[in-house]
């Protein structure tokens, strides 16, 4: 399975954030999307998932050599911020996701083995999802795109504030999950790409482009990466 973009572009004002952007994903592989801050890394994924109309282009899957559209359930988008309904309690939460995509689960779990599986206590299924952690809130997260299975994972810096810890429990789970999907993770930490990351996708000037890794083994092609970044950001 191929995830692929053709001519993306998103404008804001005179700004354009996004270039004609083309590139193809393939599944099995985590990617790790490089950018300094604000480099349109979050416009990329809201483009992504449609909750931002681009200003030109299309993406698409490709199946055994035939493309069609790019539908709803294909896409899984884990936020920053954790989004989650805070008036309900974990386990209210997971029941109402797994009631109203009941005809949609392949091999459905009981929901205290989904807690399991991402290590959240006894205690803590019952709490209100207001008082869960950060990094609580993003295991909820994840776990609803575990369940859902989609095709393209979305992980817009997903890592922020998490403590250690949790932030390599995340990793081992995504090294897991890569098999059959496309999983993009973006990150302005050069660090943690090249130590979770299959393949390195540099945003630089609204473009995408593909970094070999060996090549950021090296310092100075390093430096490099870091000087155009350097650079985008005082424009």
């Amino acid at each position: 399975m191929k995830f692929i973009i053709e001519h993306l572009s998103k404008n804001f004002e005179k700004r354009q954030v996004l270039k004609d952007i083309d590139f193809t994903f393939e599944s099995g592989k985590i990617y790790g999307l490089l950018g300094r801050n604000g480099a349109g890394k979050t416009t990329l994924f809201n483009c992504l998932n449609r909750d931002l109309k681009a200003d030109g282009g299309d993406f698409c899957i490709e199946e055994d050599g035939k493309r069609r559209p790019v539908a709803a359930m294909d896409i899984g988008y884990v936020l920053s911020t954790p989004t989650v309904p805070e008036f309900l309690t974990g386990r209210e939460f997971l029941k109402f996701f797994l009631d109203i995509n009941e005809k949609n689960i392949q091999d459905p779990r009981s929901i205290d083995e989904y807690f399991e599986y991402m290590r959240i206590e006894p205690e803590d299924r019952e709490k209100l999802l207001k008082d869960y952690s950060h990094g609580m809130k993003n295991k909820m997260q994840m776990l609803i795109n575990i369940i859902a299975r989609p095709n393209v994972l979305l992980l817009d810096e997903p890592m922020t504030s998490l403590d250690v810890v949790v932030a390599e429990e995340m990793k081992h789970l995504l090294r897991s999950l890569k098999q059959g999907r496309v999983t993009i993770f973006s990150t302005h930490i050069m660090d943690l790409a090249l130590d979770l990351c299959d393949e390195i996708v540099l945003l630089n000037h609204g473009e995408l482009e593909a970094i070999p890794k060996e090549d950021l083994d090296n310092d100075e092609f390093k430096e490099r990466i870091l000087a155009a970044l350097r650079e985008e950001d005082h424009e």
